[in-house]
């Protein structure tokens, strides 16, 4: 394969979720074959330092007090602010690919449809559900909802949005004007994390023959880290990673947390951080907050198993890779893509409620001592391996 020139766009530049972490990796990956990456993405001051810095848009927020900045957030849903910077870095770089990832709101399609026109290839990782549910959850008042679907007048009135008819408004708004028909049109290959991604964006209207299956990867780098960290010799401990926000699940697990007599460990931070330490402080509770990749690799390497307790459709989360990788089975929920990630290995548990998640923890527990950890590291660094990934996605950009 020649090499490739390719522009990697991604609203934030930092480990801020998954899709960030994917963004940044895949640049990595891509870098490691030989093609040649540039980054574009908002300014922010987390952002990893690229040369391309210059480029950048401004930042805007929705969480500023002045209404100036709340208009100025407003119209970048719809592209304004971004044409500029982003032809230009287009010009200067020439990219053969556009590789797109979580770009609405704060980016906007409109870097899609400036790349179609130019006749760049383009292709667009869905991490979540923004290109066919308004909210990007498929969540309405904490539950599980497909009511927009088939109707995108739901969202506004249901308030699916932050519950705020304001915000519904607007992102109903945004999902019409840049539907289905338009994005499909201007993008390439979607790829989906998961069989359950693909089977719901057919659902949603997207053409099949777009849409390519490529579970996410691990990097080489946490690869390495888990080969050459030593594995202590395990806590009667789990842990929770992630966000820590209403969508994860995470009050639910912490409810039933403070009624085992295990240690549970909390790594992440969000919205919720403050309320929860303060409603579930306790000996068996540990939160750790924010950690590094190396950190990450040593707490789950010596805890029993990690839990995955979210109530939306979870797409393919690197937790539940990162977990198996490490040797150390994962407890999810069965919902969206967890369940494809889990069934293959008898070490790992599904749930559908709280009972069933208090059952399983605890059968956790008891058979934890059987699990061949070294077998599972190697399976699953094996299936979820960025070389596997590479040869999947250079198939996708052949084909387009």
């Amino acid at each position: 394969m020649n090499r490739l020139k390719i522009l990697i766009v991604s609203k934030f530049l930092y480990a801020r979720g998954g899709a960030e972490t994917y963004a940044i990796s895949l640049g990595e990956m891509l870098k490691m074959h030989n093609h040649e990456v540039r980054f574009f993405s908002m300014s922010y001051p987390e952002n990893i330092n690229v040369n391309e810095n210059e480029y950048f848009v401004k930042e805007v927020s929705f969480f500023q007090s002045s209404l100036n900045a709340k208009l100025k957030a407003a119209l970048r849903v719809f592209g304004v602010g971004v044409k500029r910077n982003y032809e230009k870095i287009l010009d200067d770089f020439q990219p053969d690919v556009i590789h797109l990832n979580n770009i609405h709101s704060y980016l906007s399609p409109i870097v899609a449809e400036l790349a179609h026109k130019r006749g760049i290839k383009v292709i667009w990782t869905a991490h979540d559900y923004k290109l066919i549910c308004p909210t990007y959850s498929f969540l309405c008042q904490g539950k599980p909802c497909e009511a927009c679907i088939e109707n995108k007048y739901s969202v506004i009135s249901r308030k699916c949005m932050k519950n705020s008819l304001l915000a519904s408004l607007l992102a109903w708004g945004e999902i019409m004007y840049w539907n289905k028909g338009r994005l499909s049109r201007w993008t390439d290959a979607f790829i989906c994390p998961s069989n359950f991604m693909a089977q719901k964006m057919m659902q949603g209207g997207y053409p099949a023959n777009k849409l390519h299956v490529i579970y996410n990867f691990i990097d080489s780098g946490k690869v390495k880290l888990i080969s050459e960290l030593s594995s202590e010799e395990r806590e009667l401990a789990y842990v929770y990673l992630g966000r820590l926000s209403k969508e994860k699940g995470i009050e639910e697990l912490l409810k039933v947390a403070e009624q085992l007599p295990y240690k549970l460990y909390i790594a992440g931070r969000g919205p919720l951080e403050d309320i929860l330490k303060q409603k579930y402080s306790s000996d068996n509770i540990k939160f750790v907050g924010h950690l590094s990749a190396e950190k990450i690799i040593k707490l789950f390497k010596k805890v029993q198993f990690s839990v995955i307790p979210s109530i939306w459709y979870e797409n393919n989360p690197l937790s539940a890779i990162e977990s198996l990788c490490c040797g150390t089975p994962v407890c999810g929920r069965r919902i969206g893509g967890i369940p494809e990630l889990l069934e293959k290995d008898a070490d790992n548990r599904l749930f559908s409620n709280e009972v069933e998640l208090m059952t399983s923890l605890s059968d956790m527990f008891i058979s934890s001592s059987e699990v061949d950890r070294q077998k599972l590291s190697l399976t699953s660094c094996e299936r979820f391996s960025a070389e596997l990934y590479y040869r999947k996605w250079l198939e996708v950009v052949q084909s387009i």
